[in-house]
């Protein structure tokens, strides 16, 4: 299968979605099919407007269309709701081609903290826009559940993973260079320093020992400034960071906008759990939409998650990331994928009943 994944969000980036479009091309590839990855980086771009490290491609209409006419694609699928997004939805509905999406980021709920946009505002632009998809791929059942009732369709459950390779397990907490001198226990946040990502509630919390932070974005230096005491590290090598989960004690996610939550399963394949609250992405990584809390401890407040999850075993923490595969993920999204030539209008009532691409290959 001859496959064009047309994403904004690529490496140099740094981001839950740039790892898991990665892992993804990368299984797709071993499991014997071609993938071609149109970015960013392929095109003349800008910096995105209050998200350093993030840029986004100019007009790419023209170019993206040339691309996908070069290369004759068996399936399209759209990652994300950008330039090259949108530019990749109008090339298939002038040409009458069937193509998938992914809702990886709740970005109405960044418009509204960021711009104050009301979120029926954005969810009607993002409903819009993946209107025409024949499947849209959404990584857990809360988050398709909320955008069943925000009235979006063809929705199709959609796993990630976590190398475990690049992860190692660590059956206690070991020092990392420079910061082996903290007080114990230490507190851990990955992620963007960022709107959608609540860390004022990691900072703020009130508890023993050290905090650390990996990662940048908006907030950044605002954050630097009010809370000098905690040890900021930037943007780090993926295998440097396994180094620094494996050093912490527990790791926080306190976003409530998580479409699921990849650092949460780096952190739980090291040894390290999670304190987190009760919310899309935590529910799903934990399982406590099964059962209760794995890996970790989920509490509407979070200082009681995070001390009753020093209490949490680092081999149980390893064990409930290694639910999760690449693999797994990998197979999920090409039993999504559909052919390009579609038979039957794409918005007509048929929509739900697409022949997969994988039943074609």
């Amino acid at each position: 299968m001859k496959l064009a994944l047309v994403t904004d969000a690529w490496e140099p980036q740094v981001n839950g979605v740039v790892t898991t479009l990665v892992e993804l091309v990368r299984e797709v590839r071993q499991a014997g099919h071609e993938v071609e990855v149109i970015h960013p980086g392929q095109f003349r771009t800008r910096p995105c407007p209050g998200y350093a490290g993030i840029d986004l491609a100019v007009r790419p209409r023209k170019a993206l269309g040339q691309r996908l006419d070069a290369l004759a694609p068996q399936a399209i699928h759209i990652a994300t709701e950008g330039p090259l997004g949108w530019a990749a939805r109008a090339y298939c509905l002038k040409h009458g081609l069937a193509f998938t999406t992914a809702y990886h980021t709740r970005f109405p709920e960044i418009l509204q903290a960021a711009l104050r946009v009301p979120l029926s505002w954005g969810y009607a632009l993002f409903r819009h826009f993946h209107r025409p998809s024949s499947g849209v791929l959404v990584p857990t059942q809360g988050v398709l559940n909320l955008l069943q009732q925000r009235g979006f369709r063809n929705l199709r459950s959609w796993t990630h993973g976590v190398d475990l390779r690049l992860f190692p397990y660590q059956d206690e907490v070991r020092p990392y260079p420079g910061l082996q001198d903290l007080p114990r226990p230490v507190s851990l946040f990955v992620g963007r320093v960022s709107y959608e990502k609540n860390i004022a509630a990691f900072l703020q919390l009130d508890v023993p020992g050290a905090k650390i932070v990996c990662g940048v974005g908006p907030l950044e230096a605002a954050l630097k400034a009010r809370y000098p005491q905690v040890h900021w590290l930037g943007i780090l090598p993926r295998a440097e960071l396994a180094q620094v989960y494996a050093a912490a004690d527990v790791f926080v996610m306190p976003s409530r906008s998580e479409t699921f939550g990849l650092v949460m399963l780096e952190a739980m394949a090291c040894g390290t759990p999670v304190a987190a609250y009760p919310v899309d992405g935590p529910l799903e990584v934990l399982g406590q939409h099964a059962g209760p809390a794995q890996g970790g401890v989920l509490d509407e407040d979070l200082q009681q998650a995070w001390y009753q999850a020093q209490a949490v075993p680092r081999h149980a923490a390893r064990q409930r990331a290694e639910v999760f595969s690449w693999e797994q993920a990998a197979e999920q999204f090409l039993a999504s994928l559909v052919p390009v030539r579609q038979a039957g209008p794409l918005n007509g009532p048929q929509k739900n009943t697409v022949t997969p691409l994988s039943s074609m290959l």
